[in-house]
Order: C-alpha cells, then structure tokens, then sequence
C-alpha cells in the first residue's frame, strides 16, 4: 500500500503541481482582489476563491500528469523506466481512476467561483484530455497546448478574484513563451522514445537543431518581451532589477541545450521560477 501510495503522488507530479498552483496565487495577487459577488454561483469572499482556484490548479496539474502517465505508458518504458506505471507501482487501470478523481476535485471547487474563471478552468481541462490522446504527438501543436496550459494560470487566478486580467495578460504571454520553450526542448530529450512510438513531435519532423532553434527564438521573444511590465507601470524598477538574472539564465540554458538537452531544459526551470519570484516582488513594491 505504501508503494501504491507513493506511485500515485509521483503520478502528479507534485513539485509541477504545487508550482502550477503558485502561479495561480502570482495571477489573483497580480490582478488585485476586486471582491465583490459578481459572476458567483455561490457567495464565496474572495480569500477563500483564491485557495479554492490554488487548491483546483494543484488538483488539475496533476491529474493530467496521472492520465499523461498512463496514456504515454508505452513510451515511458523507454523514456522513463522508473515513473510508476513502468516499474509496476500503479497499475494504468488505477492511475486513470485516480486522475479522473483529481479531475472531479478540481471541478468541484472551481464552481466556487466566477464564471470567466469556470469557463477557463473548462477550457483548460480540456485541453489536458486532449493533449495527451489527441495532440501531443503533432509536430508543435502539443507544446502549444502546454505552453497557453501553464500561461493562463495567471489568467486563472485573476479570475477567480475578478481582479483586472490586463495586469496579467503579459505574464501568461511571457510564461506561455518560455513554457514552449523548454517543452520543445524536453522533446528533444525524449527523441529515441517518440521515435520509437511513431509520434511526430517538433524535432523529429523538422530536426533537432531546427527545433531547437524555434525554442530558442521563443525563449528571446519572451526576454525581450520581459521589461514590458515595467514600462505600463504595472511593476516598478525593482521587478526590472529582478527579471534580468532570470533571463540570463534562461538565455544561458537555450544555448546549453544545443549541446545538453537535458541540462538546458532543467536550468531553464530555474530560471523561469527565478522570473516568477521577480512577479511577485516587483508587484509588491508596486502595490507599497
């Protein structure tokens, strides 16, 4: 029972999920909590909407990393030996019950709050159905689907405090961005188990050098993109101060990944969480 156990949370992905909810928290706190009642199935006060749209996105994440699991389990048996359907600790019957239960949860408590967030959270949990049977292996199209999954994040906790979505509309730009990025990159790492399932991702239909390249223009669009919330006036100069480390590590992880996709793609996690603590601290001298 144990192991079970055990194999059900790696199922999730908890450290994706958990990051995937902090991301929600960046968005209602970057939005600005308008309060009020407006849009509400229920009349839930807005601190408790931000927990619910947390608690929903952890819930989420990690069921469609449970469903991924066990529609990809052929592919892991290559690619990842180790996750928990391959080496037997979950079976794929128990993981797909599992993330449907997930996905139940995750609906349950987005019906707390406002219908735009309901309508995003449909909108998202379709997608990470569909991803995994229906897109992931199109040459892009999956990594798009990912990168607009862990971009409106933002969007979401907007939402669920009705707080105004043009302050986050560039931070899902700029995740969305860096989010393709490093799933292209990821592709590139995972090459010999895709090859081998007869899916079409981007650097096996176009090469892995060219697929890399278009991470890498990615990746520069959203450093580029970066200084954007500075000059609105929605962060102030110390966000400015921020962000710059973080792109350089992210620019620094796109040229390491022609040589080690591998290590480019986890560097690029660091700095993409080191862009994310500059949203939170930029936004908080702004607000002071």
């Amino acid at each position: 029972m144990r192991g079970t156990a055990r194999g059900l949370l790696e199922l999730t992905r908890p450290g994706n999920a958990i990051a995937s909810g902090l991301l929600t928290v960046i968005g209602s706190f970057v939005a600005g909590i308008a309060g009020g009642e407006a849009g509400l199935l229920l009349p839930v006060p807005p601190e408790f909407r931000v927990a619910a749209a947390v608690c929903a996105t952890v819930l989420a994440v990690g069921g469609g990393n449970a469903i991924n699991d066990y529609f990809d389990r052929e592919i892991d048996r290559i690619n990842a030996p180790d996750r928990p359907i391959p080496r037997g600790a979950v079976s794929p019957r128990g993981a797909l019950a599992f993330s449907l239960a997930l996905f139940v949860l995750a609906v349950a408590l987005a019906l707390t709050l406002p219908a735009l967030a309901i309508a995003i959270a449909v909108v998202n949990l379709v997608a990470l159905v569909a991803y995994t049977e229906l897109f992931k292996g199109l040459p892009g199209v999956g990594n798009l689907i990912v990168a607009y999954l862990g971009g409106s994040t933002f969007l979401f906790g907007g939402a669920a405090v009705g707080g105004d979505l043009s302050t986050v509309g560039v931070l899902f730009a700029l995740a969305a961005l860096s989010t393709f990025a490093r799933e292209v990159v990821k592709d590139v790492e995972d090459v010999a188990g895709d090859r081998e399932e007869g899916l079409h991702t981007l650097p096996i239909a176009v090469g892995e050098r060219r697929a890399l390249v278009a991470a890498a223009a990615a990746l520069g669009l959203a450093v580029l993109a970066s200084p954007l919330p500075f000059v609105v006036g929605t962060f102030g100069v110390v966000y400015l101060v921020l962000v710059l480390p973080a792109d350089a590590v992210m620019c620094y992880a796109a040229y390491e990944s022609f040589g080690d996709a591998t290590a480019g793609q986890s560097r690029l996690k660091y700095g993409m969480f080191l862009a994310m603590a500059s949203f939170v601290v930029g936004r908080g001298f702004a607000v002071v």
